[in-house]
């Protein structure tokens, strides 16, 4: 009964705290309990390293979201290092994505290997890339080369400018201006990305189609879009005055960051529970259980 009378008498703040934490933990166990199940059938090393840095996303902005929460009167350096986290990881995922699309049509740019059926198809580019490369491109190594470095390229744009942006704050010199910069740099940077990715699925989607690789960009997709837009919506809305301070129980400056972190601690439960289809272990138990069911007719 203390409990209870305990927990009545915390405020709203104190509960959306206790809740977002109740979000993490949440995420935090299905993701384990996916990583466990992986682990077990640990059969094909390549694919499943790529597939348990790509899970451990939701966890990780989970986490990182409640720190934010956790200090959110802490200063504009503070968040934008916690961002840059988020963000950094992000560019990882993306990466080892590429890398599991490569591992499951039997590509590999570094050997040269590229199977003899995949050469020569067709790849469309669609506008603004028409006004840097051709309409229509042949499938050969050097473009698979080049879709490779278009998505690498986020994994180094993104560090270097995480590092420049809280540099230049500790400096006094992060003007609106230069944030602005940074923010073209790196939409520009983070669309090419993507566009790669994009790209990649429509030239060898019957390739593909097996390994249910649009749930598996959308679970990476969803979770990057949602964060960004949803920041956007939300600084709008502050900015426009529709959400104000005295709305809430978050009395803080960074109102829009508190709101936007206990959504993504919230969110990341949703999307933890969707890799768990996206990204299921049966592709790699499937042998196991066959030898099992043999032993047991035996």
């Amino acid at each position: 009964m203390s409990h209870l009378m305990d927990f009545s008498k915390m405020d709203r703040g104190q509960i959306t705290v206790l809740g977002s934490g109740v979000c993490v933990l949440l995420s935090l166990h299905f993701t384990v309990q996916l990583l466990s199940q992986h682990l077990f059938y640990w059969k094909n090393p390549k694919e499943q390293k790529a597939i348990l840095i790509i899970i451990l996303m939701a966890p990780i902005y989970a986490a990182d979201a409640f720190v934010g929460l956790l200090d959110i009167e802490g200063s504009k350096t503070f968040f934008t290092f916690l961002d840059s986290v988020k963000e950094c990881y992000e560019a990882l995922v993306i990466a080892k994505f590429l890398a599991l699309l490569y591992s499951y049509l039997n590509i590999s740019i570094s050997k040269n290997i590229v199977p003899d059926e995949m050469k020569g198809r067709e790849i469309h580019h669609s506008f603004p890339m028409t006004l840097f490369q051709p309409h229509t491109v042949r499938l050969d190594h050097k473009t698979l080369k080049l879709l490779k470095w278009w998505t690498w390229q986020f994994v180094i744009v993104r560090p270097v400018c995480s590092i420049l942006m809280i540099t230049l704050q500790l400096l006094g010199m992060y003007t609106t201006w230069v944030s602005w910069v940074f923010t073209i740099i790196l939409n520009i940077s983070v669309s090419l990305a993507l566009y790669s990715l994009v790209l990649f699925y429509h030239v060898f989607a019957k390739e593909l189609k097996p390994h249910n690789p649009l749930a598996k960009f959308v679970c990476i997709k969803g979770i990057v879009f949602f964060c960004f837009w949803q920041g956007v919506v939300l600084k709008i809305l502050v900015a426009l005055g529709i959400i104000k301070s005295n709305h809430f129980w978050l009395d803080v400056e960074h109102l829009e960051e508190a709101i936007q972190n206990v959504l993504i601690c919230l969110e990341m439960v949703v999307f933890s529970v969707l890799q768990q289809y996206a990204y299921h272990v049966a592709p790699y138990s499937g042998d196991v259980e066959q030898k099992m069911r043999l032993k047991k007719h035996e």
